[in-house]
């Protein structure tokens, strides 16, 4: 694979070159993983960036439906959008369903929008570990914005706010009792609650479940980086395709606010921080695992502490020392 070659046709925005090239970062392969760490470097020069989106709900809330409906908004004014839709992996399998695209057929078939489902690999909070590095192929490639959907509702999901510079929480109508069920975690990371579904019979009950949620953000501790009302809760309807203007209103009021006063790259500084710890913790399991001794005791410690005969830290413990050991020896 001519690497130069793949960077200019994904600089150059072509489709098949960027699905390559997210082929690419997502291969576990030593030999794939360092051609991919060559294509991020070459395009990194190109110093381009997108408004990155990360989108959470709960199962039903209509995830798919609003992407497509927003993603068409967003490309019927002229924008490029790029849509990463992680899929659940199984645990016992390994397998993704990844039918996102298919549910998504209207933004599918549009010439400015770009799916791409990827399988979560049991990654927390269902965010594809290479999903970020998936976020900056398409910003290489000229979207103007990127829209990161993941699985589920949890504290976990604090990961995707990692890698985006706002973070939607998609929720659908309900009584008050629903707000028992959103972790304090996420509300606390979330910069837009949509209530969804405010359409027909189910209107008077998303604007209530919106005023509940706009009065569980004021009791919130005011976040350095955010303006005046934010965060804010509002409602919408994938269906009808109402309110989405008033969200894109609100998230590019705040998008521009950040950058005025210096949050964005702030922001954006601690992420590459993060990530690069995170890449270093990888690195040193998968160096871990690639050594049949200490591969075979780190079997053996942890059959110790499933039947409990060791303490999980005494054990790692162990391995680290021995660790310090090879190192020492070197």
């Amino acid at each position: 694979m001519d690497i130069d070659e793949l960077a200019k046709w994904v600089v150059e925005g072509d489709r098949r070159a960027l699905a390559r090239a997210i082929t690419l970062v997502e291969s576990a392969r030593a030999d794939h993983r360092q051609a991919a760490t060559q294509l991020l470097e070459r395009l990194a020069r190109g110093g381009r960036e997108a408004l990155r989106i990360g989108l959470s709900g709960t199962p039903g809330v209509g995830k798919s439906t609003f992407i497509e409906a927003f993603g068409t908004m967003l490309t019927g004014k002229g924008l490029r959008v790029a849509v990463l839709a992680v899929d659940p992996s199984s645990a016992r399998s390994g397998g993704s369903i990844l039918g996102d695209k298919t549910r998504m057929e209207r933004l599918a078939r549009d010439p400015r929008a770009f799916i791409r489902p990827s399988p979560s690999q049991a990654q927390l909070g269902g965010v594809a570990r290479r999903t970020r590095e998936a976020v900056r192929l398409c910003e290489a490639a000229g979207f103007d914005v990127v829209l990161i959907e993941t699985v589920g509702v949890g504290q976990s999901e604090t990961l995707v706010a990692e890698m985006s510079d706002i973070f939607v929480l998609l929720l659908a109508p309900a009584g008050g009792d629903e707000l028992q069920g959103v972790k304090r975690g996420i509300m606390e990371i979330a910069d837009l609650i949509l209530v969804n579904k405010a359409d027909g019979d189910l209107k008077p009950t998303a604007i209530r479940t919106c005023a509940d949620y706009a009065g569980a953000l004021r009791l919130l501790r005011k976040r350095e980086a955010d303006p005046e009302g934010f965060p804010k809760a509002m409602t919408v309807s994938a269906q009808e395709e109402t309110g989405l203007e008033a969200a894109w209103e609100e998230m590019s009021a705040l998008a521009g606010w950040r950058k005025a006063e210096g949050h964005w790259e702030t922001r954006r500084s601690a992420q590459r921080q993060h990530w690069f710890e995170e890449e270093v913790r990888q690195g040193m399991l998968a160096r871990l695992k690639a050594d049949p001794a200490l591969r075979e005791r780190m079997v053996s410690l942890g059959l110790a502490v499933a039947e409990g005969h060791a303490d999980p830290a005494a054990a790692a413990s162990e391995v680290l020392s021995i660790l310090d050991e090879e190192r020492g020896a070197v």
